[in-house]
């Protein structure tokens, strides 16, 4: 299985931000066009973008589909979008807009046979799990879901899923490194692929992602933001790093 980098735009108010350990008033703005920001993520040779609507993360409703559309319109390569999926025409408006693959989140965890209602329409699907701990989080991070990410894992076992986007809260933004252990748990509890996000600040990071094994299985990626809008990683090495295993 091939390891990939997603790089992230985040999208609020139709512009690229970072919220810092998903803090809504703790955010960074990025004087930068989302859609020329994918384009130079594809040139670097991404082979994924992962883009998420933080206002419909938080409220549900859908403020930034438009963009959405038009970075999935210019570039090449597949596009995975999450933030506010919480209904069938939800994820079929993100589909129609371009959008390969879309990532739910409070609603796998509040109604997990959405996932299956989604796949079995022929979408692909990625579920997003957002923790603290090992405790799952929703509503854009601000509620406390009271339910483990192991109590809710084998829910998605046979919902048709390609994969699971595990999110650790408190590292995320931080770029003091992904949290390898409790990945390990993750990759041990669940057949899915798992893409790791949150903690990723430096190229040493991805390259320890990358090398992470559970027997013959590895992680199917990583999803980094910051760091590469900081100028920290640039998404070029950062492809290197995720080929080097």
């Amino acid at each position: 299985m091939s390891f990939s980098l997603y790089p992230a735009i985040d999208l609020r108010d139709g512009g690229c931000v970072r919220l810092i350990q998903g803090d809504y008033d703790r955010e960074i703005k990025y004087e930068a066009d989302p859609v020329e920001v994918a384009l130079a993520f594809q040139e670097k040779g991404a082979s994924w973008i992962h883009v998420v609507d933080l206002d419909a993360a938080r409220s549900g409703t859908s403020e930034n589909l438009s963009t959405i559309a038009a970075i999935a319109k210019a570039v090449r390569i597949p596009v995975q979008s999450g933030g506010g999926v919480r209904s069938i025409d939800a994820a079929k408006a993100l589909f129609a807009s371009g959008v390969s693959r879309c990532v739910v989140g409070t609603a796998a965890v509040e109604n997990p046979s959405l996932v299956e209602d989604i796949t079995g329409l022929g979408h692909r699907v990625a579920v997003g799990l957002d923790v603290r701990g090992e405790m799952v989080a929703t509503q854009g991070w601000e509620q406390d879901s009271g339910l483990s990410i192991y109590e809710l894992l084998p829910k998605y076992e046979n919902a048709g899923a390609e994969a699971l986007v595990v999110t650790q809260i408190n590292r995320d933004g931080m770029g003091t490194g992904p949290d390898i252990d409790g990945l390990r748990r993750v990759l041990k509890a669940t057949s899915l692929e798992l893409v790791a996000s949150g903690g990723v600040g430096a190229l040493e990071h991805i390259t320890q992602l990358a090398k992470l094994r559970l027997g013959s299985r590895g992680l199917a990626g990583v999803i980094v933001g910051k760091a590469i809008h900081d100028g920290v990683i640039d998404v070029s090495d950062a492809v290197k790093a995720a080929e080097q295993l």
